[in-house]
């Protein structure tokens, strides 16, 4: 080789080089990442941990295991996450439990704080719809308190564990309406789900995903939804506040998170992928089928966010008169 070309080459090496040590993290991800999702296959959760998948493994350049992981209200998965390597190979994809469990958990294996690396807020939903068994004998959310007034004790729900949003906000309409609506915890928004249409249960607060077959078969009906405004899927359902409570809001979201000291480029690579896709048309329609609104935050207003969202739980926890377990 001639010593203007070898030159060249090794010119050419030394930019490579400097521009790696720039980046600190251009090889990212060399491998599969597994993401846990801390709930059970089909639920809600799944769901969206597949969609993240799907959409994440092109832009990353590796495949991305989902590696369901559910019990104990998303504890189990999520401390394997706290206890796995900080080398962003591992994931936690999980909703509001997060911060519920914070509350409704004396003692949690870990340290919400400091030992997790928030990514991402993924989407935020317009809140979880109260379906109920199309036998319950209730057209409304006013019919169905004037049932459960009338009869005590009589009507249960489902949720999705002790400490889920589902569980927090069902409490919170058992105080305001007045009722004794009896818990029914389960493992997934699947199953809880599955025991409403079977009318093992009566009813269950639960997200847009993954319900609305459901509702447009007939085999549960939509009473009300959660958030401060109407859903775009089910612009027919009123919203609580509509409904006579107007201290009655509550939505939900979709968050990823790595193990703490997980590298700044690792994890500025993946929110910078994850708002690339929620930028595109594909995961845009995606998230409108499902009810949700794409957010993609950064890794400074997800935190914030969390801190904001503990509080509000705080609140509606004492509100419900719900103690931890």
């Amino acid at each position: 080789m001639k010593k203007g070309a070898v030159r060249d080459v090794l010119l050419m090496f030394s930019m490579v080089m400097a521009a790696n040590a720039a980046n600190g993290q251009t090889a990212y991800p060399e491998r599969p990442i597994r993401l846990i999702v801390p709930f059970t296959s089909g639920s809600t959760l799944d769901i969206m941990g597949r969609l993240v998948a799907e959409q994440l493994a092109p832009r990353l350049g590796q495949n991305l295991v989902v590696d369901n992981r559910p019990g104990a209200n998303g504890i189990i998965g999520t401390e394997i996450v706290a206890r796995s390597r900080p080398d962003g190979y591992t994931l936690l994809l999980t909703t509001g439990s997060f911060t519920g469990n914070v509350i409704a958990t004396k003692k949690l294996p870990y340290d919400p704080v400091r030992d997790f690396a928030p990514v991402t807020q993924i989407a935020r939903s317009y809140g979880l719809l109260l379906v109920v068994h199309p036998g319950v004998q209730a057209q409304s959310v006013k019919e169905l308190v004037a049932f459960a007034k009338a009869n005590p004790g009589k009507l249960s729900y489902a949720s999705t564990g002790v400490g889920n949003m589902t569980h927090v906000v069902a409490e919170l309409f058992n105080v305001l309406g007045g009722v004794q609506i009896t818990h029914v915890p389960y493992k997934g928004s699947g199953p809880a789900l599955t025991d409403v249409i079977g009318r093992q249960v009566d009813m269950t607060f639960i997200s847009t995903v993954g319900v609305m077959p459901f509702i447009n078969s007939g085999r549960v009906r939509a009473l009300a939804l959660t958030g401060g405004e109407r859903s775009p899927v089910v612009p027919n359902v009123p919203t609580f506040k509509e409904s006579g409570y107007p201290d009655f809001e509550m939505t939900g979201w979709y968050g990823l998170w790595f193990p703490a000291k997980t590298p700044a480029p690792v994890i500025n690579r993946v929110q910078a992928e994850i708002r690339k896709a929620v930028a595109s048309p594909e995961m845009k329609a995606r998230l409108d089928e499902l009810g949700l609104v794409g957010t993609a935050t950064s890794p400074a207003e997800f935190t914030k966010y969390l801190t904001e969202d503990l509080a509000l739980q705080l609140g509606i926890a004492k509100k419900a008169g719900i103690e931890p377990q």
